[in-house]
């Protein structure tokens, strides 16, 4: 099934749903088990998110499926999971579930890719657990594994 969906800026009025897709990132490896909403109120994850679009570096796009928000790919400059330094913008991506898997994740990235280089940033890092299934995703669109730790690899995409 062929899914049609269109990606733009996310405006302001909806970062709010930044909440949603924060914990939509979350890679939960049991879906019977899964961790309650409030773990995104930590502050290790909140930096992702807090007053989004206060930073000059704040930027998010969005995909639409019939008039409705279903994910979101958003860079900000953090000490996050995936920080390597401290000019590098940080890359968060999510889908709500039922749109997953109809390329929209891929579509989403090589977009925000496109807008970085654009605007003069040499690169963009994200953290990823070793088991999730979006690794592949990350290496297809150009995404490099530069570290690891016992969890996760740190990944980095060179933008020139």
């Amino acid at each position: 099934m062929n899914m049609e969906y269109t990606i733009r800026q996310m405006k302001q009025s909806e970062y709010s749903l930044l909440n949603d897709f924060l914990y939509e990132a979350i890679f939960q490896r049991d879906e019977t088990n899964l961790v309650p909403k409030t773990i995104i109120e930590k502050p290790e994850l909140q930096v992702y998110i807090k007053n989004f679009g206060e930073e000059k570096d704040d930027y998010c796009l969005c995909a639409e499926v019939d008039e409705k928000v279903v994910g979101a790919v958003w860079v900000r400059k953090v000490n996050g999971y995936g920080s390597v330094d401290n000019i590098t913008p940080e890359f968060a991506i999510s889908l709500y579930k039922d749109f997953r898997g109809h390329g929209i994740g891929t579509a989403m990235m090589k977009e925000m890719l496109k807008y970085l280089k654009n605007a003069g940033y040499s690169k963009t890092s994200l953290a990823v657990q070793k088991d999730n299934y979006a690794l592949k995703m990350y290496l297809s669109v150009g995404f490099q594994i530069i570290d690891e730790n016992n969890e996760e690899y740190i990944m980095v995409h060179y933008l020139r």
